[in-house]
């Protein structure tokens, strides 16, 4: 028997002693599922630079796998932390790409998890003048973002 994706993630915060939360569910275009967890204390929920929330997304998404390897993929996001943090990067992003066809130099951004390499790949990928790549950063287990001018075939 497979378990809500809703359910998971209220039974996950519910064992880290957040009783008072409130989830909604949504949908997505890309038959992907939105979690939105509204609670008293969200700062402790999202951790420092998202890693709570990065490992929270992390484990509901394993446990429904387990249960169901065609269950939809799940993000998780605390009190608009996540959409707030992605517009942040796209603009970032887009920033970085603007400096690439200025100078016509590679642009490396930070070590970024796979989650966030992911939204500057869609956020750019319709531009046709930049490419993006993820390196590996050593001894870490992130990879870092380069964007650099599109080849001409």
């Amino acid at each position: 028997m497979t378990t809500e994706p809703k359910t998971i993630l209220a039974d996950l915060i519910n064992h880290l002693g957040f009783t008072e939360a409130t989830i909604t569910e949504q949908k997505l275009d890309d038959g992907g599922l939105f979690l939105e967890v509204q609670c008293a204390e969200s700062n402790r929920l999202i951790g420092r630079h998202g890693q709570t929330l990065g490992d929270l997304q992390y484990l509901t998404n394993r446990i429904a796998f387990n249960q169901d390897d065609c269950a939809p993929r799940i993000t998780v996001d605390v009190g608009g932390y996540r959409a707030a943090a992605r517009e942040a990067l796209i603009k970032k992003a887009k920033d970085a790409a603007d400096k690439v066809r200025k100078w016509g130099d590679i642009v490396e951004l930070e070590p970024m998890n796979a989650y966030d390499r992911r939204v500057v790949h869609q956020a750019l990928r319709e531009d046709p003048d930049i490419e993006t790549h993820s390196v590996e950063v050593e001894g870490t287990d992130k990879k870092a973002m380069l964007l650099r001018p599109k080849r001409k075939e």
